[in-house]
């Protein structure tokens, strides 16, 4: 009687190296931008500490607390003081004109580290 050797045929590798082939070939492009998709969310990010950074000044302010700083619109200096630690390095604040106490005002974050930058909106609540 002839023992038969166990393992896989030539035929059965080539052929499972074509099918990752393929499949590398369909799920590359899918994972090659995730750069724009990464300084997306990082301005979201920015962009939401920020928000939440102006509700927290705004309480503290009308609560008479001393470190509460006036914020009259959206000035790149002014939201950098709000952070802890500053802004981070290569994100700008534009837009959303002046506003009175109390109001809210729609500020464009700008993450300027990526290409193209990336843009995301925070909501700012002015202290007057």
């Amino acid at each position: 009687m002839r023992s038969r050797e166990a393992g896989f045929t030539l035929i059965e590798l080539v052929v499972v190296i074509v099918i990752l082939g393929i499949l590398s070939a369909v799920a590359l492009p899918r994972f090659v931008d995730l750069s724009g998709q990464a300084g997306r969310a990082a301005a979201q990010g920015v962009a939401g500490s920020i928000s939440s950074a102006t509700s927290i000044n705004y309480a503290a302010r009308k609560a008479g607390h001393g470190s509460a700083i006036a914020i009259g619109g959206c000035a790149t200096a002014t939201m950098s003081t709000l952070l802890a630690g500053g802004l981070p390095s290569g994100f700008t604040f534009t837009g959303g004109g002046t506003c009175t106490d109390g109001q809210t005002t729609a500020c464009a974050v700008t993450n300027n580290n990526v290409t193209p930058a990336q843009i995301a909106s925070a909501v700012v609540l002015c202290v007057n």
